[in-house]
């Protein structure tokens, strides 16, 4: 956790630099995301809120994307990611939503992707998205190398 809560300072002074804010939506991370941002004393200068998106339902519910808006898309990948950053952003008003989906373990996913598989996307003024392969089918250590490669992408994305 003491990883990832460098990368979440690091983060956390730049929005707060920025006087800017964040919001998160998170699946097979589980929360760590939020977490070690959420640590970072402070965190209520940017930290707006967060969702663990973990089922179809959470999705429904929490993140008010209907079956219909998921005709073609599927769970887990480039373009899922960067609808839930897009929505979390626009959920919570923030200036940018940070999001993750994947497979942590130790089996793959249902729609075919092996452990270590995972998607992450930025929503700010622009979208980008990456994918993530661990090639490992440990369930923790796949959730925190997924947790500091979506704030890793982050970083990046306040360092420009």
């Amino acid at each position: 956790m003491k990883e990832l809560v460098a990368i979440a300072d690091k983060i956390a002074a730049k929005l707060i630099e920025r006087r800017q804010t964040i919001a998160v939506a998170e699946s097979s991370t589980g929360g760590l995301i939020s977490a070690a941002l959420l640590a970072v004393p402070g965190a209520s200068a940017y930290f707006l809120g967060s969702a663990v998106v973990y089922t179809r339902d959470a999705r429904r519910i929490l993140m008010d994307i209907p079956d219909e808006a998921m005709k073609g898309i599927r769970s887990a990948s480039e373009v899922y990611a960067k609808l839930l950053a897009s929505q979390i952003r626009d959920r919570f008003s923030s200036d940018w939503g940070l999001s993750e989906t994947g497979a942590t373990g130790p089996a793959g996913n249902r729609y075919g992707d092996a452990a270590g598989h995972s998607c992450m996307a930025v929503a700010g003024l622009k979208q980008s998205a990456i994918t993530l392969e661990t090639g490992s089918a440990d369930r923790i250590a796949n959730m925190h190398v997924f947790a500091a490669t979506a704030l890793d992408l982050m970083l990046q994305k306040l360092s420009r």
